[in-house]
């Protein structure tokens, strides 16, 4: 067993301790985000956020390279400040929330990186198109949530993490007779246990 496997399998046992299965974890609406980012016209840097996210993580103590995430995120929540942007982001030239109202994500494999960092692939659907991503994630936090003491909802097992990936939304049919260039996109997020 590798340095960095071990680290992960003790951290994950110690969390989870007497668990002998894959363990359900799901996202804090109130602690997830997903922002993107993008350059206008090369002129600055935009940045925006999708305020509507669910996804799962399913975490086996004995493997934890067999990880798996999904997420699945509305089109139609994304916000950056800008009402005229919001409304054009989410209309047909772009993301086209009305037929598409659906972004979604489903890791595929999981490679273990580093003593806390992972290399997350998987399928992203977007406009009706799916392609791969590739998500430079690192772990944040692994047990209990220190504010359990004061919180019942915060009581039990958490896991969070942040993510980086990158991807050029032309590939999805997204802002095609309108390019934008590629988006950034950041993600940080924290899931409790379901049980």
């Amino acid at each position: 067993m590798t340095e960095t496997r071990f680290l992960w399998t003790l951290a994950v046992l110690t969390a989870t301790a007497g668990a002998a299965a894959a363990e359900t974890y799901i996202t804090d609406p109130g602690h997830t985000e997903v922002r993107v980012g993008w350059n206008h016209a090369g002129v600055s840097m935009q940045h925006g956020e999708f305020t509507t996210v669910s996804g799962t993580l399913e975490l086996d103590a004995e493997s934890p390279e067999t990880a798996s995430v999904t997420a699945t995120i509305a089109a139609d929540s994304f916000f950056s400040g800008v009402d005229a942007l919001d409304q054009h982001a989410k209309s047909a030239d772009f993301l086209d929330a009305v037929s598409y109202p659906e972004i979604t994500f489903a890791s595929t494999a999981l490679k273990l990186t580093g003593e806390d960092t992972a290399e997350i692939t998987g399928d992203l659907t977007m406009h009706g198109v799916t392609k791969p991503l590739v998500l430079d994630a690192r772990l944040t936090h692994l047990g209990a949530h220190p504010v359990g003491q004061f919180f019942d909802y915060y009581k039990g097992n958490w896991v969070a993490f942040s993510a980086q990936g990158q991807i050029d939304p032309a590939d999805f049919g997204v802002g095609s007779s309108i390019p934008v260039g590629k988006l950034t996109i950041n993600i940080d997020t924290e899931l409790k246990a379901a049980k």
